[in-house]
């Protein structure tokens, strides 16, 4: 039997552990990339590092939803640790190979990561397990990740390729009763676990950091162009275009700017994911500037608690903030919980919008902490059966309070 993953409990336990690094030290085992896997590989790996656990400070192991396992640790020698992290690859690449290059670029099943010193990149790559490519994705990634050539070959197919029935809109809607069922925008994107299916069924197209953002470089082209041969259905909606810094400052999408008009310009929303933006601050801040100087609205997606408390919005300037829910946001300690809720209430600017959001836990959270606009699949049903989404909530609240 598999056993359950731990991805929500560990997020949670590295928020709470955000102020008390030092010390803390991590390891990686990157069991996604054994060609072949085996049940008892992690009772295996259990019972080894059961040998060093008794004399450690702290140490805790972690299944991912991906097949890796995380050991947090602290006051354990090194040497001690490297020996362990070598049997256990040892003992695996006996019976079996690695598909390719770890996450962190490494030709090796483990990784061993001062905490302190690689905080950001831990979190990101546990909080991508549940990232596919749309507002609502669905955790994903036993196949190997996609290789250069791999990406090559796609790439010559992408000029013939429809991609229209891949791309998808999903509302963001206003939950206060006074809104009636007003919708705040449109997000367009294109379903990149369905382009995978069809393209490159047997790779991971999200795996590689550098080569997933060349390849949504692509869409991100594919989409601007399919806008420019039909810009007239803006004049009805406001849309948000999940677009890549690199995009937003590229000829295409000039092109696309220059076929718009001032009215048309304020009523896109160019959304920016928070990986991109901490990787390229700067390319952000001309992208801010160009967008105000256009007309258009700037949104930071891909935020959790941690980036909401911790990143100054009001200094980036940006109109939307994209919160993703997540059912361990409910075990959130109740310091945690009250910054989450100041931060919230106390922009001046900036509006956040609950997504991802597929539980009446998380409508109702949104609600709770003063989150106005919410995006997912519980809005979706909702609208779907006819209800006014802020009756939705007014019946959910009654049951919640009963």
């Amino acid at each position: 039997m598999r056993p359950p993953d731990d991805d929500a409990r560990l997020l949670s336990l590295l928020h709470s552990a955000k102020r008390e690094l030092n010390g803390l030290r991590l390891v990686h085992l990157h069991l996604s990339l054994l060609k072949d896997k085996n049940a008892n590989d992690i009772s295996a790996i259990r019972r080894t590092v059961q040998e060093i656990s008794e004399n450690s400070a702290f140490l805790q192991m972690f299944n991912l939803s991906n097949d890796d396992m995380i050991i947090l640790y602290k006051g354990i020698k090194f040497s001690s640790i490297t020996d362990i992290c070598q049997s256990i690859e040892r003992l695996m690449l006996s019976r079996t190979k690695m598909t390719g290059l770890n996450p962190y670029r490494e030709d090796s099943l483990y990784s061993i990561m001062e905490l302190s010193l690689n905080f950001v990149n831990v979190m990101r790559f546990i909080e991508s397990l549940d990232t596919t490519g749309g507002p609502d994705g669905v955790k994903a990634r036993t196949k190997p990740a996609i290789t250069l050539e791999e990406l090559a070959k796609i790439e010559r197919q992408m000029p013939v390729f429809d991609l229209s029935p891949f791309m998808l809109n999903q509302p963001v809607m206003d939950i206060r009763p006074t809104a009636q069922n007003q919708r705040e925008y449109f997000e367009l994107y294109i379903a990149v676990k369905n382009v995978e299916d069809r393209l490159s069924p047997d790779f991971d197209i999200t795996a590689n950091r550098w080569l997933f953002n060349y390849f949504t470089s692509n869409l991100d082209n594919s989409i601007l162009k399919t806008l420019n041969y039909g810009i007239d259905f803006i004049r009805g909606h406001k849309i948000g275009l999940n677009l890549n810094l690199t995009t937003v400052m590229s000829s295409a999408f000039v092109k696309f700017d220059e076929r718009l008009t001032d009215e048309l310009r304020r009523k896109v929303v160019l959304e920016i994911n928070k990986a991109d933006l901490v990787e390229n601050e700067t390319l952000y801040k001309e992208v801010v500037e160009f967008a105000r100087s256009r007309g258009y609205s700037i949104c930071i997606d891909g935020l959790n608690p941690f980036w909401v408390t911790h990143m100054d919005l009001e200094y980036m300037d940006c109109d939307y903030a994209k919160l993703f829910w997540s059912p361990g946001m409910l075990d959130m300690p109740r310091d945690e919980y009250d910054s989450l809720e100041t931060r919230i209430n106390n922009q001046a600017k900036c509006r956040f919008i609950m997504a991802r959001c597929g539980s009446v836990a998380g409508l109702m959270f949104a609600h709770r902490v003063g989150i106005h606009l919410v995006q997912g699949r519980i809005i979706d049903n909702i609208i779907r059966k006819g209800v006014s989404v802020s009756d939705a909530v007014t019946v959910a609240r009654v049951m919640d309070d009963d």
